[in-house]
């Protein structure tokens, strides 16, 4: 096995940097290193936490360029969706800074066997994320200001080929006055990472990632008796239902499959229309995917950049292959490119049915599903027939009722309605089934890594 990272450009193919990984005895040290810093920093009150998580959200924006330019280098997305991405980590920072002193702040009740009880919101150590490539900073940010701001210390395992994404915001929290190793990152194998989470000082592990890559997680955490937090894969449905307007059906639909590449755990995937609309949208949607245009992702008239890496690509087409040899139709796309580079052309495959990869499992990058339903009730049938539950949306005119079927009868931890959107530092984000449990963002990210600690006054 090498000892070493290296990084390279997903448009051009060529080598960006080297990075040697830490050995056992050195990631030891970070964590210990991590843990001192931890016994100081829970000590610091609310208040002050959350004027360096407002600091922490300023320098993002002051270092916007230099972090952009890094990812569109590292991952290909285009500057924009890359600026767009750091605008929300400040967003994240901004909403937790000031949302955080009251999320976190005692309360009081009165106990049934003393004079007074206060509920208090202890961090509990050293945190531990495993964080995925397709958002280099906002994966980061996500679950790492809600434990800053708990009072814990964090450690980041980032995917490979975005490793110095994961090193500049390192560099960006601690100049921004975070103090040292309470957030620091890991450079090391799969190996020395379960070693990471056996360590004493590690009380939580927290991952994004595929369902594969969660089960071995979870029951490595699990063996040391570790809390962990999993957001999952998914092939999110979106319902397109008798009622529903084609303009708002096509837009969002187009936008929710080929936003960051179609490289987003809660994009849309699965679109299930109904017979009534099935073949006018069909129609119209691969017109309008035909008309995306995939490229350099520097370029001005690009919609579309190379996915992450070369192997992924390979992946994905292996996985439309097999849906067509299983009976999916390809309406556009669907071939390979030549040349260097990880790109791979905008996909429409529709006669989708169970037993194919396209409906069955999750299609990172910008391939799209369409799936014919009988009617609305047999598109929330189609929608709930998947082993994952991250997101989904709903296409219709009557919002009364399509909420109260996002609310009653879709099995996914989020729904969105006449629209598409990612995430938002408002509201809560996770998933159920295989996409994994846990929320983080409202709030919610806050408390998963706390000890939730009862202190019983018997006497004044």
């Amino acid at each position: 096995m090498s000892n070493s990272i290296t990084t390279v450009n997903p448009s051009t193919g060529e080598t960006l940097n080297t990075y040697t990984f830490m050995d056992s005895s050195q990631a030891k040290q970070v964590v210990d290193a991590s843990y001192q810093a931890f016994l100081d920093w829970r000590l610091q009150s609310l208040e002050q936490r959350a004027s360096i998580v407002k600091a922490i959200g300023k320098a993002l924006s002051a270092n916007k360029e230099e972090l952009a330019e890094l990812i569109v280098q590292e991952m290909g997305k285009p500057p924009e969706e890359a600026r767009q991405e750091i605008d929300l980590c400040a967003g994240i920072c901004d909403y937790t800074a000031e949302h955080g002193p009251t999320e976190l702040a005692d309360e009081e009740r009165k106990p049934g066997n003393g004079k007074r009880g206060i509920i208090t919101y202890s961090p509990m150590g050293v945190i531990y994320g495993i964080q995925p490539w397709n958002f280099p900073a906002y994966q980061v940010v996500r679950y790492s200001i809600a434990n800053i701001m708990a009072g814990n210390s964090v450690l980041l395992k980032h995917a490979e080929n975005v490793t110095g994404s994961g090193l500049l915001l390192e560099k960006i929290y601690r100049d921004a006055g975070l103090p040292e190793n309470v957030f620091r990152t890991l450079i090391i194998s799969h190996d020395v990472s379960d070693e990471v989470i056996a360590h004493d000082a590690v009380r939580g592990v927290t991952l994004t990632g595929s369902d594969g890559a969660g089960r071995q997680v979870a029951a490595k955490a699990a063996e040391n008796l570790k809390k962990t937090v999993l957001e999952l894969g998914s092939n999110d449905a979106f319902l397109v239902l008798d009622d529903a307007d084609l303009d708002v059906a096509v837009d969002t639909c187009v936008t929710g499959r080929v936003f960051n590449g179609g490289q987003t755990c809660v994009a849309a995937k699965r679109f299930v229309v109904t017979d009534a609309n099935y073949d006018a949208f069909k129609e119209r949607f691969v017109e309008k995917m035909k008309a995306v245009k995939v490229g350099d992702p520097n370029a001005s008239d690009t919609d579309v950049g190379p996915m992450a890496r070369v192997d992924l690509r390979d992946k994905l087409h292996e996985q439309v292959e097999e849906s067509v040899s299983k009976g999916a139709n390809i309406l556009c796309g669907g071939e390979k490119p030549e040349g260097k580079g990880a790109f791979y052309p905008v996909t429409v495959l529709d006669n989708v049915t169970p037993g194919q990869p396209a409906y069955d499992d999750e299609l990172f990058g910008p391939v799209a599903a369409l799936i014919r339903a009988k009617d609305d009730e047999d598109a929330m049938r189609i929608a709930n027939d998947s082993r994952y539950g991250l997101g989904g949306g709903i296409i219709s005119k009557d919002v009364k009722r399509a909420t109260e079927l996002a609310s009653k009868y879709f099995d996914t931890g989020m729904v969105f309605i006449n629209g598409f959107g990612v995430a938002t530092p408002e509201m809560p984000f996770g998933g159920v089934k295989n996409s994994g449990y846990g929320r983080e963002h409202g709030g919610f990210g806050m408390h998963e890594f706390v000890n939730v600690k009862s202190v019983i006054v018997v006497q004044e």
